[in-house]
């Protein structure tokens, strides 16, 4: 017998945060909008790499670093320095998607215990989510700054399931990354890819337990699994 699900644990960057905006921060800055995709791609590589060679970065740190590495040769409208902290400060500035205060209103309302569990900082989570007006429905905003290791190790969500004292198995991993449903699999978990872009899903990964397209649809989903 499957064991029910109890917690939902949420990735927050990307997966509830809106972070389209950063394009316009890379613009402000002189530098091309294109370039925010490549920079937090490099964050989470480097991150990665960190977290497979024993170490724990800092999400702030890494991302701050990755962009004096990107915009070094760009011609910008301001110093270097300026232009990192400009970038670097969009973060704290994210709203969150549309279908994500009625989505989770609706998991919290079904008697689901939500948390989050993300790479970056717990502490921007808190101001994403008290500015959408959802801060409530969340037991615990948790980061991996205080785990053994990032996400996608298995350690990550090991300090997850640890933290609100539930077993993996009755845990569902919500992300729109792959990497973070696999892992998260890996783990014990089951999880919901949140399929907001009609992509594909990489095939070298554990697939997800759930798809959706809106974060509105996962209440049902779990209902029809039952």
């Amino acid at each position: 017998m499957t064991t029910a699900i109890s917690v939902i644990v949420f990735d927050v960057n990307e997966t509830l945060s809106d972070m389209s905006p950063m394009r316009e921060r890379f613009s402000e800055v002189g530098a091309p909008a294109e370039l925010a995709k490549l920079w937090f791609a490099t964050l989470l590589r480097d991150g990665f790499a960190l977290t497979a060679t024993g170490d724990n970065g800092s999400f702030a740190a890494i991302g701050a670093d990755a962009l004096r590495g990107l915009l070094t040769g760009v011609e910008l409208n301001r110093p270097l320095e300026a232009a990192v902290d400009h970038v670097m400060g969009g973060m704290a500035g994210l709203g969150v998607h549309p279908d994500v205060p009625e989505g989770i209103k609706a998991l919290a309302a079904a008697g689901l215990r939500l948390i989050t569990l993300s790479n970056g900082s717990a502490q921007i989570a808190g101001k994403l989510f008290t500015e959408a007006g959802i801060r409530d429905a969340f037991e615990s905003l948790l980061s991996v700054e205080d785990a053994a290791a990032w996400k996608p190790a298995r350690a990550s969500y090991e300090y997850a399931a640890d933290a609100s004292g539930a077993d993996p198995a009755g845990m569902l991993l919500v992300a729109v990354h792959p990497w973070d449903i696999h892992g998260a699999a890996r783990a014990g978990m089951r999880t919901a890819w949140l399929n907001r872009t009609g992509g594909s899903y990489p095939g070298y990964f554990e697939a997800p337990t759930f798809v959706v397209t809106a974060l509105t649809e996962l209440p049902a989903a779990l209902a029809a699994a039952h």
